[in-house]
């Protein structure tokens, strides 16, 4: 028989109806909406009927496992009963026997012991009863938290499982008995069930939806008797105050507060409150304050509909994450890094005081960083520039030298006038001072001058600088370079009786830079000019340095106008004008930094620790020539003028250039010399000249690497104590031999002259320009090379070449008539003939002939 259309609903009541009945559990929303007619009554009755049928059957079955006790009991009740009737047959006996004077003393006794007897039976008796009215008055009170749990009574059901711990620790029968272990074991179960209703009543009255960013916060639901008030007790009857707000707090946070303060996201979402209902809807700015209108949204709305004792841990729990990520993200994102965005920043800080006092007005406490935060505005802005400005030098350094630039030192010195014209006969670049040179001239310098303004007529219409090119200084043109030594060359020996000073226009009256081809020079003066006062001189060179000091010069510049400006009256009342002091302090962590990082960054580089010297020099010069400016300025106040210190920093800066060279000269004259053998004799290695070429090689490597970085003055001081060192190493390993024989003074001799091709690198006319490697050419055929000048021990080289290429004869008369003695002592050039010659008469002639003339020429008398 096929089922009606309505069986199947009527069904479905039913059974609600006998889940509700049973177990306390609401129907599904497809069963509510389900209509009832007349076929649904009697098959949920019929349904009832078979489920109070199993209930019963459960019950019969529980009677049937505990029947035994129960039996135990009826039987120690009927115990009790007889005993309490013999006892009483007994007192009336008791009774009686006293009413009978014969009584012996014996018979006494025995009444006595009985009485005794019967009083501890009556007193036992009697616990056993008041046990057994305490178990069953325990028994009664779960049978009461049963229907409390099944009413949803939460509160009702704990405080009776309370009352029923009470009751049953008052039992006086030991705990481990059977009975009370049963009662324990009932009371846990109903506990856990009472817990497992609390846990769905607390989800109702409080539900946070963390993928829809909702939160649900209301009074009773619908026939839901507890409140949120009742639920806190029921948090502190099973202990889990601290467990459930601490869950409650995260899931807040997941679901509303980090979705809104992720400052990493394009748009943030705006929060908004409906009734009973908080959530994240539309869109905001990423802005500061808006940040703090809906964060305060959020507490008031959770102060507004929790209790008491819940708002008191939204202090200790929730505040701390949120306030530490308002400080460190949002309001530490809104420092400005100068006094640019100020104005902002100001709003910042307002906004963060209102916010604060918000907090306050809503009970809340533990706003210790924020307020820190708010009320320590200039030492907030100043840590936010000293982050800054140290990070930028780090980037920078980060990013590599970068390409260089070619810049010009200019220093002032005071010259004699035989340095200036050993000065002129170099090249040097110069601007003289007003006064010129003309005091120191003679009469004979007056006739020559009419040849002075020639050269200098010459040099203007050629285009050069009162013929200073030969050092290549200030100059971008290296072909001009090239060509000036060569003209200087080429006009001497037509003008023997020029003074060579006269190529720098000195005793020209004039102020400017070049010598002026118009300008006349003017009169000698007397010639009783002392010959040896100074004349002041300005000396100009040009090398390279790294894109890395312009932007620390620019930080510094920066920090330090900021600086100023604070002290000035506008800034009298901003919040951060107590910094001024800090800010000063900036550039010389800026440059601690750079010190400090610097040596790894520029090593990574070929002549990176050059550039380090360069970039390092030009840092001090040109934070020299800023600090005096500073001092002059008028548009600063006198306490920002006493605030600038940069003499200690100057002074480190160039001392940390002085490492800086010395660090690379040391490691590569390390380099050169285990290229020559280390601390082994040269002269005892298998290759012998492989040795001395790769020292070579190894040094016009360096001389090309650092010709585009140095200057010219410090790429022949570096590149000449390099050859000096070669040079050295292999004199000290020849002079240590006992023998030189004929051929072995030949190969000798031939290492010597592959040493000294280094000569080519010091030859006036060589083409040299900072910032552009080039090869170098061979130069005029009657060019001296200046490298004796920058390698002390060059020309004692060179002697000790001709030394072991000459017999007797020649050695005598480099000693007598040359200047041998002016690099070797009689001794050594003694221990010189001893090895290359055999001993004869001869030899030992020319030998006693040293020995007698110990100074040929004279020096030192």
């Amino acid at each position: 028989m096929a089922n009606s259309p309505n069986e199947e609903p009527a069904r479905e009541i039913a059974q609600a109806l006998v889940n509700f009945s049973v177990d306390g559990a609401f129907p599904e929303e497809t069963v509510v909406t389900l209509a009832v007619d007349s076929t649904a009554l009697p098959m949920a009755i019929e349904a009832l009927a078979s489920a109070k049928s199993k209930l019963q059957a459960e019950v019969h079955a529980i009677n049937e496992e505990t029947a035994d006790d129960v039996r135990a009991w009826q039987t120690n009740a009927q115990s009790v009963q007889d005993d309490i009737l013999r006892s009483k047959a007994l007192a009336n006996q008791i009774l009686r026997e006293a009413d009978t004077p014969d009584v012996s003393g014996k018979a006494e006794q025995d009444a006595e012991a009985k009485a005794e007897f019967l009083v501890r039976e009556l007193n036992y008796n009697q616990q056993v009863q008041n046990a057994l009215r305490g178990i069953k008055g325990v028994s009664a009170t779960l049978d009461q938290v049963e229907q409390a749990r099944d009413e949803r009574r939460i509160l009702d059901a704990l405080h009776l499982l309370e009352r029923s711990w009470k009751e049953r620790n008052a039992i006086p029968v030991n705990k481990s008995c059977r009975p009370i272990k049963l009662l324990k074991i009932r009371a846990d179960e109903l506990t856990s069930d009472v817990h497992e209703v609390f846990d769905r009543v607390w989800n109702a009255l409080i539900h946070v939806d963390a993928e829809a960013g909702r939160i649900s916060i209301g009074g009773p639901q619908g026939d839901e008797p507890m409140t949120l008030e009742d639920a806190v007790i029921g948090l502190k009857a099973y202990e889990e105050v601290e467990e459930r707000t601490s869950q409650l707090w995260q899931n807040i946070n997941k679901a509303v507060i980090l979705p809104r303060m992720d400052i990493t996201k394009q748009s943030l979402p705006g929060v908004a409150v409906t009734g009973d209902v908080l959530e994240l809807s539309g869109s905001a700015e990423k802005s500061v304050k808006l940040l703090f209108a809906d964060l305060g949204q959020v507490l008031s709305f959770l102060v507004q509909r929790l209790p008491q004792d819940l708002i008191e841990t939204i202090s200790s729990s929730l505040l701390p994450e949120v306030i530490h990520k308002i400080t460190k993200v949002w309001l530490d994102s809104a420092v400005p890094a100068s006094l640019q965005d100020m104005d902002k920043f100001q709003d910042v800080i307002a906004a963060t005081k209102n916010f604060c006092g918000k907090l306050k007005s809503l009970g809340l406490t533990n706003l210790g960083e924020l307020q820190e935060w708010s009320d320590s505005a200039p030492r907030v802005w100043l840590s936010k520039c000293r982050e800054a400005a140290l990070d930028s030098v780090r980037v920078k350094l980060s990013q590599g030298l970068g390409s260089s630039t070619r810049v010009e030192r200019v220093d002032k010195q005071m010259v004699s006038k035989s340095e200036g014209q050993q000065l002129a006969a170099n090249g040097a670049t110069t601007d003289l001072d007003d006064h010129g040179w003309g005091a120191w001239d003679d009469g004979e310098q007056e006739e020559q001058k009419p040849a002075k303004d020639d050269i200098a007529e010459q040099a203007t219409a050629e285009g050069e600088d009162d013929g200073t090119d030969a050092w290549g200084w200030g100059d971008d043109d290296a072909e001009k370079e090239e060509e000036k030594p060569v003209e200087a060359e080429e006009k001497k020996p037509d003008e023997d009786e020029d003074d060579p000073t006269e190529a720098w226009g000195w005793g020209d009256e004039t102020t400017d830079e070049t010598v002026d081809a118009d300008v006349k020079p003017q009169p000698a003066k007397s010639k009783s000019a002392p010959e040896s006062e100074p004349r002041e001189v300005v000396f100009k060179e040009t090398y390279n340095i790294s894109s890395m000091p312009q932007p620390v010069l620019d930080l510094i510049y920066s920090v330090a106008e900021d600086g100023a400006a604070l002290t000035q009256d506008v800034y009298a009342t901003s919040p951060v004008a107590a910094a001024a002091a800090g800010l000063f302090s900036l550039p010389t962590l800026a440059l601690a930094m750079f010190r400090a990082l610097s040596p790894y960054y520029y090593a990574l580089d070929v002549g990176g620790k050059m550039y380090l010297y360069n970039d390092a020099t030009y840092l001090s010069e040109r934070l020299s020539d800023f600090a005096t400016a500073w001092k002059k300025r008028d548009d600063i106040t006198p306490r920002a003028q006493a605030m600038l210190r940069l003499d200690g920093d100057i002074k480190s800066l160039q001392n940390f250039a002085n490492r800086a060279y010395s660090s690379e000269m040391n490691i590569q004259k390390t380099i050169l010399r285990d290229l020559l053998g280390g601390d082994q004799n040269l002269m005892q290695q298998d290759d012998t000249e492989n040795c001395v070429s790769l020292a070579v090689t190894h040094i016009r490597a360096m001389a090309i690497a650092w010709e585009g970085i140095l200057s010219r003055s410090a790429w022949q001081q570096a590149v000449g104590s390099l050859a000096d060192a070669v040079s050295s190493k292999v004199i000290a390993d020849i002079m240590d031999m006992s023998s030189i024989g004929q051929e072995e003074a030949y190969n000798i001799a031939k290492l010597i002259s592959i040493v000294t091709g280094l000569d080519d690198l010091f030859l006036p006319s060589r083409m040299f320009s900072s910032g552009q490697s080039k090869t170098p050419r061979s130069g005029k055929p009657d060019e001296v090379p200046t490298t004796a000048q920058y390698a002390a021990s060059w020309l004692r080289l060179k002697y000790l070449s001709e030394v072991l290429q000459s017999n007797l004869k020649d050695v005598r008369f480099l000693w007598v008539e040359s200047e041998l003695s002016l690099y070797f002592t009689e001794a050594q050039v003694v221990d010189l003939i001893n090895m290359s010659f055999e001993d004869n008469p001869r030899t030992r002639e020319v030998i006693r002939e040293i020995r007698e003339n110990p100074n040929p020429l004279g020096q030192g008398q």
